[in-house]
């Protein structure tokens, strides 16, 4: 029986979790309250105390945990960590599903694939967009790839904890959007961190400050939109029209930010970052395009 058959016959009737911080205690608790029965595991088993309390069954080993259900899924520090937790049970990963939810790259996401099914085991890649607290609730997503068959097998359970986007078989595709989307944010993360310190120095502490600049990145998707019907389809043909704004426009703005850091004595590792994207366009003859021809210079890096 390989695993898509035999996560098909019982995939509503439990789950495993294995790694209890936040986002595995959460994932615990979501399934539990929609009457799953949940087994647990954890390297620190003092972390399980609390989903313990709220119903779940403690795992006296990894191969128990394992062998407890058909779908297993991993919320780990990375993928080393499942080889680490799992290498004692690898007798038990035959005909189960692993869904694993921890961060990591594309590459050791499909070595781990490979590594799964070398053990006749299923194999899920999944990236959690939301923070923990807002697991199972209608604003969570999670973004799946690999095998299309164990995907539909668990999808009833899967979607409890937010709504699954699979993107396809490549089990390092849902690992890269991961990894995509966390380059957006992290960076508009440095980008706040940045604009606050710069009003900082002129005497606007940060609960002043912080409100207008999250009204500023909160706009941004609209303007982006409103800029393009289909956002992306002109960046898919090639096109970067300049009739809004240019790279010339808003490298001269870049040019004015990394000024003003500099006179102000604050860390220019960002500021200059996103100078180079546009000073490279300018010298490679792209000023008057639009500002999206920066991606040539990120793709094709000197």
């Amino acid at each position: 029986m390989n695993a898509q058959q035999h996560g098909t016959t019982r995939h509503n009737s439990a789950a495993t979790v294995i790694g209890l911080g936040p986002m595995g205690q959460a994932m615990t608790r979501t399934l539990l309250a929609a009457g799953l029965p949940v087994t647990v595991w954890n390297r620190t088993a003092g972390r399980a105390d609390g989903v313990v309390g709220d119903g779940a069954t403690l795992a006296a080993t990894p191969g128990e945990a394992v062998e407890a259900s058909d779908l297993v899924i991993l919320s780990l520090t990375d993928y080393r960590a499942m080889y680490d937790v799992l290498g004692s049970a690898t007798a038990s990963l035959a005909g189960r599903t692993l869904v694993n939810l921890s961060s990591d790259t594309p590459d050791r996401t499909r070595e781990a694939a490979n590594w799964a099914a070398g053990h006749d085991a299923g194999f899920l890649t999944g990236g959690v967009m939301v923070p923990a607290p807002m697991v199972g609730t209608e604003a969570a997503y999670v973004y799946y790839s690999g095998d299309d068959q164990a995907m539909e097998g668990h999808l009833a359970t899967l979607a409890l904890l937010g709504t699954p986007k699979h993107l396809g078989r490549d089990p390092g595709l849902a690992q890269m959007m991961y990894q995509a989307q966390l380059a957006v944010f992290l960076s508009t993360l440095s980008g706040l961190m940045h604009a606050t310190a710069m009003l900082g120095t002129a005497g606007m502490p940060a609960r002043e400050a912080l409100p207008e600049l999250l009204s500023s990145a909160d706009s941004i998707g609209a303007i982006l939109r409103a800029g393009e019907e289909n956002p992306g389809a002109a960046l898919d043909a090639g096109e970067h029209p300049g009739d809004l704004s240019t790279v010339t426009m808003m490298g001269a703005t870049s040019d004015h930010i990394v000024e003003t850091s500099t006179s102000l004595g604050l860390d220019l590792a960002l500021p200059q970052a996103v100078q180079a994207h546009y000073r490279r366009a300018i010298t490679d003859g792209h000023g008057g395009d639009n500002w999206t021809r920066i991606i040539d210079g990120i793709r094709e890096p000197r």
